[in-house]
Protein backbone atom coordinates (compact mmCIF):
# COMPACT_ATOMS: atom_id res chain seq x y z
CA UNK A 1 0.00 0.00 0.00
CA UNK A 2 1.81 3.53 -0.65
CA UNK A 3 1.91 6.02 0.92
CA UNK A 4 2.75 9.09 -1.01
CA UNK A 5 1.51 10.24 -4.26
CA UNK A 6 3.54 9.68 -7.42
CA UNK A 7 4.54 13.46 -7.42
CA UNK A 8 6.13 13.25 -3.66
CA UNK A 9 8.15 10.06 -4.66
CA UNK A 10 9.49 12.12 -7.21
CA UNK A 11 8.12 9.11 -9.95
CA UNK A 12 8.24 9.81 -13.87
CA UNK A 13 4.42 8.97 -14.16
CA UNK A 14 3.63 11.82 -12.30
CA UNK A 15 4.53 14.08 -15.14
CA UNK A 16 1.50 14.34 -17.58
CA UNK A 17 3.72 14.06 -20.73
CA UNK A 18 5.70 10.73 -19.43
CA UNK A 19 2.04 9.48 -19.50
CA UNK A 20 0.72 10.13 -22.27
CA UNK A 21 4.46 8.95 -24.06
CA UNK A 22 4.09 5.57 -22.19
CA UNK A 23 0.09 5.32 -24.27
CA UNK A 24 1.30 6.33 -27.53
CA UNK A 25 4.15 4.60 -27.46
CA UNK A 26 4.61 0.15 -27.42
CA UNK A 27 1.18 -2.13 -28.05
CA UNK A 28 -0.16 0.98 -29.84
CA UNK A 29 2.85 2.13 -31.77
CA UNK A 30 4.00 -0.53 -33.35
CA UNK A 31 0.23 -1.32 -34.45
CA UNK A 32 0.02 -4.23 -32.78
CA UNK A 33 -3.65 -2.05 -31.10
CA UNK A 34 -5.54 -0.01 -33.09
CA UNK A 35 -5.65 3.43 -31.29
CA UNK A 36 -8.42 5.28 -29.88
CA UNK A 37 -8.68 7.63 -32.72
CA UNK A 38 -8.85 4.56 -35.38
CA UNK A 39 -11.19 2.68 -33.54
CA UNK A 40 -13.90 5.94 -33.71
CA UNK A 41 -13.00 6.12 -37.34
CA UNK A 42 -13.49 2.70 -38.17
CA UNK A 43 -17.28 3.12 -36.47
CA UNK A 44 -18.11 6.76 -37.81
CA UNK A 45 -17.51 8.52 -34.61
CA UNK A 46 -14.63 10.46 -35.04
CA UNK A 47 -14.03 13.22 -33.91
CA UNK A 48 -16.12 13.27 -31.00
CA UNK A 49 -18.02 16.55 -30.37
CA UNK A 50 -19.78 18.03 -27.84
CA UNK A 51 -23.65 17.64 -27.18
CA UNK A 52 -24.23 20.53 -24.83
CA UNK A 53 -23.10 21.82 -21.52
CA UNK A 54 -24.75 20.08 -18.41
CA UNK A 55 -22.81 19.63 -16.10
CA UNK A 56 -20.01 21.69 -14.85
CA UNK A 57 -17.06 19.55 -13.35
CA UNK A 58 -14.97 21.53 -10.83
CA UNK A 59 -11.75 20.04 -8.89
CA UNK A 60 -11.22 21.92 -5.75
CA UNK A 61 -7.55 20.08 -5.10
CA UNK A 62 -5.63 17.54 -5.27
CA UNK A 63 -5.56 17.27 -1.42
CA UNK A 64 -6.54 13.70 0.39
CA UNK A 65 -6.82 11.89 3.47
CA UNK A 66 -6.23 8.84 1.48
CA UNK A 67 -3.80 7.49 -0.68
CA UNK A 68 -5.60 4.85 -2.71
CA UNK A 69 -3.57 2.77 -5.16
CA UNK A 70 -5.83 2.96 -8.29
CA UNK A 71 -6.29 7.09 -7.77
CA UNK A 72 -6.18 8.40 -11.25
CA UNK A 73 -5.85 12.00 -9.21
CA UNK A 74 -2.76 10.74 -7.72
CA UNK A 75 -4.59 12.87 -4.78
CA UNK A 76 -2.81 12.71 -1.32
CA UNK A 77 -2.20 14.34 1.72
CA UNK A 78 1.34 15.73 0.39
CA UNK A 79 -0.67 17.34 -2.70
CA UNK A 80 -1.11 20.97 -1.89
CA UNK A 81 -2.86 22.48 -4.86
CA UNK A 82 -5.89 23.54 -3.56
CA UNK A 83 -8.53 25.91 -5.76
CA UNK A 84 -8.71 29.58 -4.10
CA UNK A 85 -11.73 31.44 -3.48
CA UNK A 86 -11.13 33.82 -6.81
CA UNK A 87 -11.41 30.67 -8.96
CA UNK A 88 -14.32 29.31 -6.85
CA UNK A 89 -15.92 32.72 -7.76
CA UNK A 90 -14.97 32.51 -11.57
CA UNK A 91 -16.23 28.83 -11.62
CA UNK A 92 -19.56 30.51 -10.10
CA UNK A 93 -20.07 33.16 -12.75
CA UNK A 94 -19.51 30.87 -15.35
CA UNK A 95 -21.85 28.06 -14.06
CA UNK A 96 -24.44 30.56 -13.88
CA UNK A 97 -23.90 32.06 -17.61
CA UNK A 98 -23.31 28.81 -19.17
CA UNK A 99 -27.12 27.18 -18.11
CA UNK A 100 -24.98 24.02 -16.79
CA UNK A 101 -28.04 22.49 -14.56
CA UNK A 102 -25.21 20.20 -12.18
CA UNK A 103 -22.22 21.36 -10.38
CA UNK A 104 -19.90 18.56 -9.43
CA UNK A 105 -17.28 18.91 -6.95
CA UNK A 106 -14.71 16.44 -6.71
CA UNK A 107 -11.21 16.30 -5.60
CA UNK A 108 -8.82 14.96 -3.60
CA UNK A 109 -11.32 15.30 -0.76
CA UNK A 110 -13.19 18.38 -1.80
CA UNK A 111 -14.61 18.61 1.74
CA UNK A 112 -10.75 19.76 2.80
CA UNK A 113 -10.59 22.45 0.99
CA UNK A 114 -11.19 25.71 3.24
CA UNK A 115 -13.43 27.15 1.11
CA UNK A 116 -15.78 24.38 0.44
CA UNK A 117 -18.51 25.18 2.41
CA UNK A 118 -18.55 28.75 1.06
CA UNK A 119 -18.64 27.28 -2.67
CA UNK A 120 -21.87 25.21 -1.86
CA UNK A 121 -23.70 27.76 0.27
CA UNK A 122 -22.92 30.39 -2.51
CA UNK A 123 -24.06 27.63 -5.58
CA UNK A 124 -26.81 27.28 -4.00
CA UNK A 125 -27.58 30.87 -4.46
CA UNK A 126 -27.66 30.80 -7.95
CA UNK A 127 -30.20 27.81 -8.10
CA UNK A 128 -28.36 25.08 -9.27
CA UNK A 129 -30.33 22.26 -9.94
CA UNK A 130 -28.06 19.02 -9.33
CA UNK A 131 -25.29 19.47 -6.78
CA UNK A 132 -23.12 16.69 -6.36
CA UNK A 133 -20.27 16.17 -3.88
CA UNK A 134 -17.90 13.18 -4.51
CA UNK A 135 -16.48 12.46 -1.04
CA UNK A 136 -14.39 9.34 -0.03
CA UNK A 137 -16.63 8.77 3.16
CA UNK A 138 -13.67 8.72 5.43
CA UNK A 139 -12.92 12.52 5.39
CA UNK A 140 -16.35 12.70 7.66
CA UNK A 141 -14.75 11.07 10.44
CA UNK A 142 -11.07 12.27 9.89
CA UNK A 143 -11.36 15.51 11.74
CA UNK A 144 -14.11 16.81 14.17
CA UNK A 145 -14.54 19.87 12.23
CA UNK A 146 -15.62 17.48 9.23
CA UNK A 147 -18.30 15.41 11.51
CA UNK A 148 -20.86 17.64 10.95
CA UNK A 149 -20.62 17.22 6.98
CA UNK A 150 -23.61 15.04 7.02
CA UNK A 151 -25.68 17.77 8.29
CA UNK A 152 -24.09 20.22 6.32
CA UNK A 153 -24.75 18.25 2.87
CA UNK A 154 -28.77 17.87 3.91
CA UNK A 155 -29.07 21.83 4.93
CA UNK A 156 -28.18 22.40 0.96
CA UNK A 157 -29.51 19.12 -0.42
CA UNK A 158 -26.24 18.03 -1.77
CA UNK A 159 -25.97 14.85 -3.85
CA UNK A 160 -23.55 12.75 -1.93
CA UNK A 161 -21.54 10.57 -4.09
CA UNK A 162 -19.52 8.26 -1.86
CA UNK A 163 -16.60 5.73 -3.14
CA UNK A 164 -16.76 2.43 -1.77
CA UNK A 165 -14.61 -0.03 -3.68
CA UNK A 166 -16.40 -3.33 -2.01
CA UNK A 167 -18.94 -4.32 1.09
CA UNK A 168 -16.17 -6.23 2.28
CA UNK A 169 -13.42 -5.03 4.08
CA UNK A 170 -10.44 -6.75 2.85
CA UNK A 171 -11.01 -5.33 -0.51
CA UNK A 172 -12.13 -2.16 0.39
CA UNK A 173 -9.02 -1.84 3.13
CA UNK A 174 -6.06 -3.47 0.05
CA UNK A 175 -7.35 -0.45 -2.12
CA UNK A 176 -7.45 2.34 0.01
CA UNK A 177 -5.83 1.35 2.91
CA UNK A 178 -6.30 -0.29 6.34
CA UNK A 179 -8.93 1.02 8.82
CA UNK A 180 -10.76 2.64 5.56
CA UNK A 181 -13.95 0.09 5.53
CA UNK A 182 -14.57 0.55 8.93
CA UNK A 183 -14.46 4.48 8.76
CA UNK A 184 -16.66 4.31 5.13
CA UNK A 185 -19.50 2.23 6.70
CA UNK A 186 -19.62 4.46 9.87
CA UNK A 187 -19.51 7.69 7.44
CA UNK A 188 -22.40 5.89 5.38
CA UNK A 189 -24.54 5.24 8.87
CA UNK A 190 -24.13 9.09 9.58
CA UNK A 191 -25.32 9.81 6.50
CA UNK A 192 -28.26 7.55 6.38
CA UNK A 193 -29.25 9.21 10.24
CA UNK A 194 -29.86 12.39 9.15
CA UNK A 195 -31.77 10.73 6.13
CA UNK A 196 -29.80 9.98 2.99
CA UNK A 197 -30.48 7.48 0.74
CA UNK A 198 -33.76 6.90 2.68
CA UNK A 199 -37.49 6.54 0.86
CA UNK A 200 -39.22 9.87 0.99
CA UNK A 201 -36.53 12.09 2.20
CA UNK A 202 -35.07 13.62 -1.46
CA UNK A 203 -31.48 13.01 -0.12
CA UNK A 204 -29.88 10.97 -2.53
CA UNK A 205 -26.64 8.94 -1.69
CA UNK A 206 -25.19 7.15 -4.39
CA UNK A 207 -21.95 4.63 -4.31
CA UNK A 208 -19.20 3.91 -6.92
CA UNK A 209 -17.42 1.12 -7.38
CA UNK A 210 -14.03 0.09 -9.39
CA UNK A 211 -12.58 -3.19 -9.79
CA UNK A 212 -9.78 -3.45 -7.59
CA UNK A 213 -6.92 -5.47 -10.65
CA UNK A 214 -7.25 -5.42 -14.28
CA UNK A 215 -10.18 -6.15 -15.61
CA UNK A 216 -13.82 -4.99 -15.75
CA UNK A 217 -16.77 -4.24 -13.65
CA UNK A 218 -18.91 -6.66 -13.62
CA UNK A 219 -22.72 -5.82 -14.66
CA UNK A 220 -24.14 -2.82 -12.36
CA UNK A 221 -27.30 -3.58 -11.90
CA UNK A 222 -25.92 -6.87 -10.42
CA UNK A 223 -23.21 -5.48 -8.28
CA UNK A 224 -26.25 -2.64 -7.30
CA UNK A 225 -28.40 -5.76 -5.93
CA UNK A 226 -25.10 -7.62 -4.17
CA UNK A 227 -24.37 -4.48 -2.44
CA UNK A 228 -27.66 -3.20 -1.15
CA UNK A 229 -28.08 -6.60 -0.37
CA UNK A 230 -25.20 -7.01 1.57
CA UNK A 231 -24.75 -3.30 3.24
CA UNK A 232 -28.44 -3.73 4.59
CA UNK A 233 -27.83 -7.23 5.82
CA UNK A 234 -25.15 -6.47 7.63
CA UNK A 235 -24.86 -3.04 8.86
CA UNK A 236 -28.42 -1.76 8.09
CA UNK A 237 -26.88 0.64 6.00
CA UNK A 238 -29.41 2.26 2.69
CA UNK A 239 -28.44 3.87 -0.38
CA UNK A 240 -30.11 4.85 -3.47
CA UNK A 241 -27.88 3.80 -6.52
CA UNK A 242 -24.61 2.16 -7.74
CA UNK A 243 -22.43 3.38 -10.11
CA UNK A 244 -20.16 1.21 -11.64
CA UNK A 245 -16.63 2.74 -13.13
CA UNK A 246 -13.88 1.11 -15.34
CA UNK A 247 -10.27 1.89 -13.97
CA UNK A 248 -8.55 4.07 -16.58
CA UNK A 249 -4.54 3.89 -17.05
CA UNK A 250 -3.85 7.20 -15.32
CA UNK A 251 -1.46 8.32 -13.14
CA UNK A 252 -1.06 5.62 -9.99
CA UNK A 253 -3.62 2.87 -12.09
CA UNK A 254 -1.37 3.31 -14.74
CA UNK A 255 1.88 2.56 -12.15
CA UNK A 256 0.42 -0.15 -10.51
CA UNK A 257 -1.04 -1.70 -14.59
CA UNK A 258 2.85 -1.39 -15.12
CA UNK A 259 4.58 -2.78 -11.91
CA UNK A 260 2.31 -5.92 -12.00
CA UNK A 261 2.75 -6.73 -15.83
CA UNK A 262 -0.62 -6.49 -16.37
CA UNK A 263 -0.67 -3.13 -18.85
CA UNK A 264 -0.64 -4.67 -22.06
CA UNK A 265 -3.41 -7.53 -21.38
CA UNK A 266 -5.37 -4.72 -19.95
CA UNK A 267 -5.29 -2.29 -22.78
CA UNK A 268 -6.18 -5.14 -25.08
CA UNK A 269 -8.95 -6.10 -22.63
CA UNK A 270 -10.03 -2.30 -23.29
CA UNK A 271 -9.50 -2.25 -27.11
CA UNK A 272 -11.50 -5.64 -27.61
CA UNK A 273 -14.16 -4.64 -25.11
CA UNK A 274 -14.95 -1.33 -27.28
CA UNK A 275 -18.38 -0.95 -27.48
CA UNK A 276 -19.38 2.11 -30.36
CA UNK A 277 -22.82 2.84 -28.56
CA UNK A 278 -20.97 3.42 -25.28
CA UNK A 279 -19.25 6.50 -27.04
CA UNK A 280 -22.81 7.76 -27.50
CA UNK A 281 -22.63 8.25 -23.90
CA UNK A 282 -19.70 9.58 -22.80
CA UNK A 283 -19.05 11.97 -20.08
CA UNK A 284 -17.20 14.58 -22.08
CA UNK A 285 -19.88 15.03 -24.32
CA UNK A 286 -21.85 16.95 -22.07
CA UNK A 287 -19.57 17.91 -19.54
CA UNK A 288 -16.55 20.74 -18.49
CA UNK A 289 -14.13 19.79 -16.38
CA UNK A 290 -12.24 22.88 -14.52
CA UNK A 291 -8.96 22.40 -12.57
CA UNK A 292 -7.91 23.91 -9.39
CA UNK A 293 -6.62 26.45 -10.96
CA UNK A 294 -8.91 27.17 -13.14
CA UNK A 295 -8.61 25.54 -16.90
CA UNK A 296 -10.58 23.86 -18.89
CA UNK A 297 -11.09 20.01 -20.01
CA UNK A 298 -13.03 17.86 -21.38
CA UNK A 299 -12.89 15.46 -18.50
CA UNK A 300 -11.26 14.94 -15.07
CA UNK A 301 -9.35 11.88 -16.93
CA UNK A 302 -7.90 14.08 -19.61
CA UNK A 303 -7.16 17.08 -16.69
CA UNK A 304 -4.54 14.91 -15.16
CA UNK A 305 -2.65 14.40 -18.38
CA UNK A 306 -2.51 18.24 -19.02
CA UNK A 307 -4.46 17.81 -22.46
CA UNK A 308 -6.39 21.29 -22.52
CA UNK A 309 -9.63 21.81 -24.21
CA UNK A 310 -9.45 22.19 -28.29
CA UNK A 311 -10.87 25.68 -28.00
CA UNK A 312 -9.73 29.43 -27.89
CA UNK A 313 -11.31 29.01 -24.15
CA UNK A 314 -8.79 27.23 -21.85
CA UNK A 315 -9.17 29.02 -18.85
CA UNK A 316 -12.32 30.46 -16.87
CA UNK A 317 -11.27 34.14 -17.64
CA UNK A 318 -11.49 33.74 -20.63
CA UNK A 319 -14.85 31.44 -20.98
CA UNK A 320 -16.64 31.11 -24.49
CA UNK A 321 -19.44 29.21 -24.55
CA UNK A 322 -19.18 28.92 -28.44
CA UNK A 323 -16.22 28.25 -28.55
CA UNK A 324 -16.34 24.81 -26.13
CA UNK A 325 -19.65 23.96 -27.94
CA UNK A 326 -17.83 23.92 -31.21
CA UNK A 327 -14.52 22.26 -30.14
CA UNK A 328 -13.42 18.37 -30.94
CA UNK A 329 -12.42 16.56 -27.60
CA UNK A 330 -9.24 15.59 -27.30
CA UNK A 331 -8.78 11.81 -27.15
CA UNK A 332 -5.99 9.47 -26.06
CA UNK A 333 -5.93 5.77 -25.74
CA UNK A 334 -6.70 6.01 -22.27
CA UNK A 335 -10.44 7.03 -23.66
CA UNK A 336 -10.86 2.71 -24.42
CA UNK A 337 -11.59 2.51 -20.44
CA UNK A 338 -14.81 5.15 -21.12
CA UNK A 339 -16.12 3.31 -23.81
CA UNK A 340 -14.75 -0.14 -23.01
CA UNK A 341 -18.30 -2.88 -22.36
CA UNK A 342 -21.05 -1.27 -21.16
CA UNK A 343 -19.04 1.94 -21.30
CA UNK A 344 -18.16 4.06 -17.91
CA UNK A 345 -18.48 7.58 -16.84
CA UNK A 346 -19.22 9.34 -13.53
CA UNK A 347 -22.51 8.48 -13.37
CA UNK A 348 -21.58 4.48 -13.82
CA UNK A 349 -22.04 2.39 -17.08
CA UNK A 350 -23.29 4.51 -20.23
CA UNK A 351 -25.18 1.49 -22.27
Amino acid sequence: MTTKSLLARKNDLSQPEKQLQFLSNGIFGNGELPTFKESLEKTNRFPLKPTGLDIFQVNVGYMCNQVCTHCHVDAGPDRKEIMTKETMQLCLDVLKASGAKTLDLTGGAPEMNPNFRWFVEEAAKIGVEDFIVRSNLTIILANKKYHDLPEFFKKYNVHVVSSLPFYKRNKTDKQRGNGVFQKSIQALQMLNEVGYGKEGTGLKLDLVYNPAGAFLPANQSDLESDFKKALKNDFDIDFNSLFAITNLPVSRFLEYLIASENYEDYMETLVEAYNPVAVDGVMCKNTLSVSWDGYLFDCDFNQMLDLKVAAKSKHLKDFDLESLQNRNIIISQHCYGCTAGAGSSCQGTTV
